[in-house]
C-alpha cells in the first residue's frame, strides 16, 4: 500500500553565512531591519517537503505517492524523480509557473532565514486525494492554503488516516484552522517552534491537542522529540550524527521513519526512534537528498544505536 504525501516539489537555494545572525540583527532596531548577508558558499539542491520525505521514504523501501504542483521548469527535477523510482502519477504541471523555490541562508549555529516563491504550489488543490489509489496513511506537509484545507477534509472523507504536518506554513491558518486540522488529522508532527505556535493560535496545550489524535510528535533538534500518546509522554532519545553538515531537511527525515512505522505497525517507541536516526543520517551530508543509505544500512545503524532490530 502507497503513503500518499502532499506537499511541496521545489529548488532549493542554500546560502551558507560564515558568521552569526545574532552579531548582526540588533533587537532594539529589529523594528527598521535592514540587513545583508555576504554568502560566498551557494548551491542549488532537489527539495520541498514532498520529494524530501518521499526521498527518504524510498531509502527506508516505503511506498512513496507523491501529489503536488509545478512549473515549467521541472524537468530536472522529474528526471531525478524518475531516476529514483518515485511515482509521478499525481505530480500536476501549471503552465505558466515556475516550481515552488526556496532561498535558505545558514549561519554557524544552524540558524535559518528563509525567502520561499510558492509558484506553482498556490494550484495545489487542483489535485484530489481521491484520484489516488492504495493508500493507506498519508501526510499534509506544507503545501498551498486550498490544497492543504482541501487534502484534510479529502482524506477524512475518504477514511485514510492523515499526519498533519504544517511546517512553514502553519503561519497561513488561524485558530479555528488549526483546530480543524487537529480534529480532522490523526497524527500531528511539529517541531518545538512550530508547537508553541499551535498553542498560542488555537489556545489549548499540546496534551489538549493530543487527546484528539492518536499521536502527537514534537521534535526538539539536538535534544531529541517528544511523542504525546494516550495519555503518556513518550521521550526519545537524539541520534548522535556522524557530522553536522546541514539541517536542511532533517524534519523531513524524521517524518519518513514516523510515516514508515505508522504503516508497518511499529510501536511510538520504535517509530520515534526510527525517525530520530533518519534525522541523523540526514544532517550528515549537504541538501535534503543527497544522504544515500541502503535498507541494509539503516537497519544495522539501528541496532548499533539501539542495541535492538527494527525488522
Amino acid at each position: 500500500m502507497n503513503t500518499l504525501i502532499c506537499g511541496s516539489l521545489a529548488y532549493d537555494s542554500i546560502m551558507v553565512f560564515q558568521d552569526r545572525f545574532k552579531n548582526h540583527i540588533l533587537p532594539e532596531q529589529i523594528h527598521i531591519l535592514n540587513v545583508a548577508f555576504l554568502v560566498p558558499e551557494m548551491r542549488r539542491e532537489f527539495g520541498g517537503c514532498a520529494g524530501n520525505i518521499a526521498y527518504n521514504l524510498k531509502l527506508l523501501e516505503g511506498k512513496p505517492l507523491v501529489m503536488a504542483t509545478v512549473g515549467d521548469d521541472f524537468e530536472p527535477y522529474s528526471q531525478r524523480l524518475d531516476k529514483q523510482g518515485i511515482a509521478q502519477t499525481h505530480v500536476r504541471r501549471v503552465a505558466g509557473s515556475y516550481t515552488a523555490q526556496a532561498f535558505i541562508t545558514t549561519d554557524l549555529d544552524d540558524n535559518q532565514i528563509t525567502a520561499f516563491h510558492p509558484g506553482a504550489m498556490s494550484a495545489s488543490h487542483q489535485n484530489h486525494v481521491q484520484d489516488a489509489s492504495n493508500v493507506a496513511l498519508g501526510i499534509i506537509a506544507p503545501d498551498g492554503r486550498d490544497g492543504m484545507i482541501q487534502h484534510a477534509r479529502e482524506f477524512h472523507e475518504k477514511g485514510i488516516p492523515f499526519v498533519f504536518d504544517p511546517g512553514q506554513g502553519l503561519p497561513m491558518f488561524n485558530g479555528e484552522d488549526l483546530l480543524n486540522f487537529v480534529t480532522l488529522a490523526d497524527y500531528v508532527a511539529l517541531n518545538d517552534y512550530e508547537a508553541q505556535l499551535l498553542q498560542d493560535r488555537t489556545g489549548q496545550t499540546l496534551e489538549q491537542l493530543a487527546k484528539n489524535v492518536r499521536a502527537l510528535v514534537v521534535t526538539l533538534g539536538a535534544k531529541g522529540s517528544m511523542i504525546y500518546t494516550d495519555g503518556k509522554t513518550l521521550e526519545i532519545p537524539c541520534v548522535q550524527a556522524e557530522q553536522v553538515q546541514d539541517p536542511t531537511g532533517c524534519g523531513d527525515a524524521y517524518r519518513s521513519g514516523l510515516l514508515y512505522g505508522i504503516v508497518n505497525g511499529m510501536d511510538w517507541e520504535m517509530t520515534g526512534r526510527l525517525a530520530a536516526l533518519m534525522g541523523s543520517l540526514k544532517i550528515a551530508s549537504l541538501g535534503g537528498q543527497n544522504h544515500a543509505h541502503s535498507r541494509a544500512d539503516i537497519t544495522a545503524r539501528f541496532k548499533q544505536n539501539f542495541g535492538y532490530s527494527m525488522d
